[in-house]
């Protein structure tokens, strides 16, 4: 074993010894010490808004120039960002605790009593890019939930993630909670990301929050059971029966409200009946946005670009959209069907049944039927915070809060039984 492969090991196991303990102390925590530690983390993170906004200038000017601007939207913070994180934390210390839910009830014939209880999962692995908000929607939404959590955030947003993490750590201080609650990976080594990975004896789950690239190496290598967030390559469908005005403010948001969020429409479906008036008002409504469409989009309007098939499974993650047009509900079904990661997507209609059948038939975590696909989010959930979208169908699927970052155990209550 290299030196470095040691050092790795040795950090992350570490960490996760930390964590384990932590994470025995927080299960019989009270609700108003985690909520406690959430709104002193928040006091904490404006009182060190002046070494916050520091440390993210230096991440961003180390990755200027080399990055797209989609990405430098990503990491940037700015006083009203980081207001937002800390006002983030304090909706998380409003919400019901999920700790201690009785989740059912039940008598059996020879008189003992079940109770299935919501209970923490233990200690979260959470391995995410550039956003440094989500290392502060991570840590609050663990807290809350009773769990440690181990933050692994992208090499480019490390002098804001440490910030962020020692705010969390000063609330959780304050609540007389053990600090080792909320740690992060003190090295940008890959290797660490891959000891985190196979680090079965402290850490229970691991969540990816990133790009596709991101989650499937966390799919492929880890040891943990993890909990994926694959890529948002989401659409939105223009039905032909859709309110034409409707569908352009909502496809114009759903698309350039913010570019770089997983919730973005990247992919416009348009009904061939009114492609021919629909197209043009889209491209004059989003002169901004550069569009790329099969060979009959290009045909209703010269200014769609001609796409390429890699276009339609492409997350871009910017002023970018590709344009289909299809020959009814069916084929929109089809093809999104066929294209979408899972994540969000969307029909645009005035025909409820059209509705009910898209919304039926596209399995995707989240569908929509007349919204912007970018309210795809915990927070507009009424969440709180996310720790991410998951796209798979067990344990959890869609903005995962925290309700998903519980377990349960089954509590049986006796009077002496002894079976036969």
């Amino acid at each position: 074993m290299n030196v470095q492969t040691f050092d790795q090991t040795a950090t992350i196991t570490d960490l996760g010894k930390r964590a384990k303990q932590a994470a025995r102390q927080l299960i019989g925590a009270t609700t108003d010490a985690k909520n406690r530690a959430l709104t002193e983390a928040a006091n904490a993170l404006r009182k060190a808004m002046p070494q916050l906004l520091e440390a993210n200038r230096m991440d961003v000017e180390e990755v200027r120039g080399s990055k797209p601007d989609s990405f430098i939207d990503r990491l940037m913070l700015n006083e009203e960002r980081i207001e937002g994180i800390a006002k983030a934390l304090e909706e998380i210390a409003e919400l019901p605790d999920p700790v201690g839910r009785k989740l059912a009830t039940f008598e059996r014939p020879n008189g003992l009593s079940i109770e299935r209880v919501a209970v923490p999962i233990g200690v979260i692995g959470m391995i995410y890019e550039s956003r440094p908000n989500v290392g502060a929607d991570a840590s609050a939404l663990c807290l809350k939930s009773g769990n440690a959590v181990i933050l692994r955030g992208g090499s480019e947003s490390r002098h804001s993630t440490r910030e962020i993490v020692a705010c969390m750590q000063a609330g959780l201080k304050a609540a007389g909670l053990p600090e080792d609650a909320v740690q992060t990976v003190p090295t940008t080594s890959r290797e660490a990301v891959a000891e985190l990975l196979e680090a079965v004896d402290y850490v229970d789950l691991v969540i990816p929050r990133g790009g596709r690239g991101l989650v499937e190496l966390v799919r492929d290598r880890a040891k943990v059971p993890t909990l994926l967030h694959l890529d948002g390559n989401c659409h939105s469908y223009v039905h032909a029966k859709a309110d034409q005005d409707k569908a352009l403010e909502i496809i114009r948001n759903a698309k350039l409200r913010r570019t770089g969020v997983c919730g973005a429409t990247e992919s416009i479906v348009v009904d061939s009946a009114i492609a021919g008036d629909f197209l043009p008002k889209l491209a004059d409504k989003m002169p901004d946005c550069e569009l790329r469409g099969d060979e009959a989009s290009v045909a209703a309007d010269s200014r769609i670009k001609p796409a390429d098939e890699s276009d339609f499974g492409t997350e871009y993650l910017d002023s970018i959209a590709s344009v289909k047009i299809v020959s009814g509900l069916e084929e929109a079904i089809e093809f999104v069907s066929e294209h979408s990661s899972g994540h969000t997507d969307a029909i645009l209609t005035e025909d409820d049944d059209a509705a009910r059948q898209f919304l039926t038939a596209v399995d995707s975590a989240v569908v929509m039927h007349n919204a912007s696909t970018q309210f795809s989010d915990g927070g507009e959930f009424g969440m709180g915070a996310e720790i991410g979208i998951a796209t798979g169908k067990m344990h959890a699927r869609g903005p995962v809060g925290l309700e998903q970052l519980t377990s349960f155990k089954y509590i049986v209550h006796g009077q002496g039984q002894t079976r036969p």
